[in-house]
């Protein structure tokens, strides 16, 4: 009986659930989004299942012909965009050697420059298109598509290991780079008066960050990719004399899975715990005297990325000191494992034909040192203290009377170093990590600070620059540029542009004079603006330092010639 009973209360059960799904189908089919059941005339369903959707229900989804959305005006619909070519050239790119795995010069301490003289040549090319659409005054969507490519590599794996892919995406194949060519720049929706609050405003989605002079944060559109940062930025301008930006972004996550596109919950990655790596800006500007401006600013940047110990003979194989992390260290660029906090200042003066920018960086926090020890932790440990600041300054005059229009410029920048910066670096001898005193580069175009070789970052640096500008046409623009390159500290390494290692140091280097580089540049506009064709000369001679490090004597010599239009 008890069993004829459970079956009975499991059929009832079922006829139950049948009925159910019959009329939520019902309701389902007779939805507007849904048109294949018909009601009787003069019949309706008040009892509409839910939106199935996080987003204002504005546009019904169709079953088989698309329709322009009813919010869509043509007016509100704009574009931009623009395109660049630029083949580039290099001479000596490692001052006789040639740069290995690591993209070093030489490739550990105290080692030499690899293999016979190395000569670059290759064209990039980028095109960006911007597609935008004002749904009202107040609000804005804009999606900006990026194509970036070296010329002569294909979706061929045979010849695409170097081809220049944005990277913008996480579906990107790093062994078929050719696969990289097309990227998402800018994805976001702008929103003015927010919550009718006058003057704040909340942008969403991939953007770039562009503050002050891009010491910290810019484009870096000299790159064929640039970069993009994916999260939230509020802005609030009240007054003309005052305005702040805080922006949340998100830079690395591990936990994908957890929010994977086919569906959360589908596991995450092994062993993330934690939002990988984030950065916090908070930016002001103080505009209330005439002539000055004053930007007092902090960034948060936090990186949680695991540290790649290894240990023993998995360390031994790799060339490493025992136990030394790949991604981990005070001469890796954005090391994992660390937070840092900035704290600065950005003075821009123009009073007449003088034009003066003083900046000021401080840095602090910890790090990982990702060394094997008592007490690390297998190198997890943030042991490593954060003392790290840098400076930036240009004085410059300009002769407004002149048909000319000259511009006499002198300049100096510095950035700290680590007496012991290279504590777990590559043929080192294993010292202990105690100190991050060498300033962190973050997210800037140095392309426009420090020569247009591109040789140098703001991180163990210290330049003082002289520049000529002038302007014989309205269409023509000369530059005459020179930096003289030392190192603030000779412990730690010599970065290029790009902030990784470009020499590293020997244990018992004293040189500190990296060279002297001397930049020609000229550039005529066409088309009103819209066409630009920029071409420089650079030449870069050798100082103490390289023969030091690297025993040559070699000089390096680099140029390009763009052609750039924009709409």
């Amino acid at each position: 009986m008890g069993s004829i009973q459970g079956r009975t209360g499991w059929c009832r059960h079922s006829v139950a659930f049948a009925a159910a799904a019959l009329v939520a189908g019902f309701q389902l089919f007779s939805s507007p989004v849904f048109a294949a059941y018909e009601l009787p005339p003069g019949e309706r369903i008040t009892n509409l299942p839910a939106i199935p959707r996080n987003m204002p229900q504005k546009e019904a989804y169709e079953n088989y012909d698309p329709v322009i959305g009813r919010n869509f005006d043509i007016k509100n619909f704009w574009m931009r965009g623009d395109m660049r070519v630029r083949p580039e050239w290099r001479n000596g790119v490692c001052f006789g050697g040639t740069p290995g795995t690591l993209g070093a010069c030489n490739q550990s301490v105290g080692g030499k420059a690899s293999g016979p003289g190395a000569n670059n040549t290759f064209v990039q090319q980028w095109a960006r298109l911007g597609i935008g659409y004002d749904l009202s005054p107040d609000v804005n969507f804009y999606v900006e598509l990026i194509y970036s490519h070296d010329w002569g590599t294909t979706g061929n794996p045979a010849n695409a290991g170097a081809a220049g892919g944005p990277a913008l995406n996480n579906n990107c194949n790093t062994v078929n780079t050719g696969q990289c060519n097309l990227g998402v720049r800018a994805a976001y929706m702008l929103v003015r008066n927010l919550a009718d609050v006058k003057g704040l405003s909340l942008k969403a989605g991939r953007q770039y960050l562009v503050f002050g002079n891009q010491s910290l944060l810019g484009h870096f559109d000299w790159a064929n990719t640039g970069f993009s940062h994916d999260g939230f930025m509020f802005n609030y301008s009240a007054n003309k004399n005052f305005e702040t930006w805080l922006g949340w972004f998100r830079e690395a996550d591990l936990n994908v899975g957890e929010a994977a596109s086919t569906g959360s919950f589908t596991g995450g990655v092994a062993g993330s715990s934690k939002n990988q790596a984030q950065m916090v800006v908070f930016y002001n500007q103080i505009k209330s005297i005439p002539g000055v401006l004053i930007e007092p600013h902090y960034i948060l940047w936090e990186n949680s990325l695991p540290t790649n110990a290894a240990s023993g003979a998995a360390a031994a194989a790799a060339g490493n000191v025992a136990g030394i992390g790949s991604n981990v260290g005070v001469w890796v660029p954005k090391s994992a494992n660390q937070i840092r906090h900035t704290v600065g200042n950005r003075i821009e003066v123009r009073k007449g034909n003088f034009d003066f920018i003083d900046e000021l960086e401080y840095q602090f926090g910890q790090m990982a040192s990702g060394q094997l020890g008592p007490g690390s932790n297998n190198g997890t440990n943030r042991n490593v203290h954060i003392n790290a600041w840098a400076t930036r300054n240009w004085l410059g005059y300009t002769i407004y009377e002149s048909k000319w229009k000259p511009r006499f410029a002198v300049g100096f920048d510095y950035a700290s170093g680590d007496g012991n910066a290279n504590c777990n670096a590559p043929g080192s001898t294993g010292s202990t990590c105690t100190t991050g005193n060498t300033f962190e580069n973050l997210y800037p175009t140095n392309h426009i600070h420090m020569g247009y070789m591109d040789v140098m970052a703001w991180k163990n640096m210290l330049t003082p620059a002289a520049n000529i500008q002038f302007r014989p046409t309205a269409r023509d623009h000369f530059e005459i540029w020179y930096n003289n390159f030392n190192l603030a500290s000779a412990r730690d390494n010599w970065y290029r542009g790009s902030q990784t290692v470009y020499v590293f140091s020997r244990n018992n280097n004293t040189a500190k004079h990296i060279g002297d580089e001397l930049d020609f540049t000229w550039t005529r506009m066409f088309a009103d603006g819209k066409l630009a064709l920029q071409a420089s000369y650079a030449y870069m001679w050798s100082g103490d330092y390289i023969r030091q490090n690297l025993g040559t004597n070699a000089n390096q010599q680099w140029a390009y010639a763009s052609l750039w239009v924009n709409f």
